[in-house]
């Protein structure tokens, strides 16, 4: 019984203490900004039981939907400044999700080595050559520009497409292995 190829990485910032910051400073402003809506809130109950014309409430109202609006946004889009990548390789396909804060997990796709046209190192000649083709469509699945940065071109329903994720050793050998004749380049 043949073994299968697997291998799973996860693509994580190297230097995570100004994510940590961004994070914590995400937290703070939407306890800030939720409490700021709650007070303004107050002060519209205030206005109309004092009687106040409609300037002062408009106001009041205005600013409480702005700043209630920006704790909601930013409860619901706090975990995106954690973000990582994944990638699973299984004899011969990829599977690619994104993950936020180690919480949310999103299905980015799968391919087949098989249908990839071509593929290789970005820091070749051939990758200038399929990223500077007219109407590519890219997705940038990494998150380290200084790491070993690997793409992927390939067309699918008539749209081109690159996919550029950051891999190890390990994988970069597995992917070879696994491609179709001809599609790892170079130059």
């Amino acid at each position: 019984m043949a073994m299968d190829n697997f291998l799973e990485e996860v693509a994580t910032k190297r230097n995570r203490g100004a994510e940590t910051v961004m994070y914590v400073l995400a937290n703070i402003m939407m306890v800030v900004f939720g409490l700021w809506a709650f007070l303004m809130l107050q002060g519209i109950m205030m206005l109309i039981n004092a009687g106040e014309g409609a300037g002062p409430i408009i106001y009041y109202v205005v600013m409480t939907l702005l700043t209630g609006g920006i704790a909601v946004l930013l409860f619901l889009r706090r975990d995106r400044i954690r973000t990582e990548y994944e990638y699973t390789f299984t004899n011969g396909q990829m599977d690619f999700a994104q993950v936020f804060n180690n919480k949310k997990r999103k299905n980015l796709g799968t391919m087949n080595l098989k249908n990839v046209e071509a593929l290789g190192l970005v820091n070749s000649g051939s990758f200038n050559r399929y990223i500077n083709m007219k109407g590519i469509k890219r997705d940038n699945w990494f998150v380290n520009r200084d790491a070993q940065l690997f793409y992927f071109y390939f067309s699918k329903d008539s749209v081109k497409r690159i996919i550029i994720i950051e891999v190890s050793d390990e994988m970069l050998a597995l992917i070879k292995r696994y491609a179709a004749p001809g599609a790892y380049q170079v130059n």
